[in-house]
């Protein structure tokens, strides 16, 4: 499992989507990126349905996921 903590573009707060694992500022949980892609979505279009998340904050957390699951297993 990948300690998102480490991660500036991902929070958690009990207060915001019951503590889950959010975009930084916004309501958008990260599940919901990963969810996305295996539907097929690119990532254009998950910043076109999510306005509010940026392009360089999805590929962050992409990139972050990346290097960490390495070191997950």
């Amino acid at each position: 499992m990948i300690n998102w903590s480490n991660c500036p573009e991902v929070e958690s707060t009990q207060e915001r989507v019951s503590g889950c694992l959010v975009f930084v500022g916004s309501r958008v949980p990260i599940e919901a990126l990963f969810k996305n892609l295996e539907d097929g979505i690119t990532v254009q279009e998950f910043t076109e349905i999510f306005p509010g998340i940026k392009l360089e904050q999805v590929k962050a957390v992409l990139d972050f996921a990346a290097k960490n699951s390495l070191f997950a297993a």
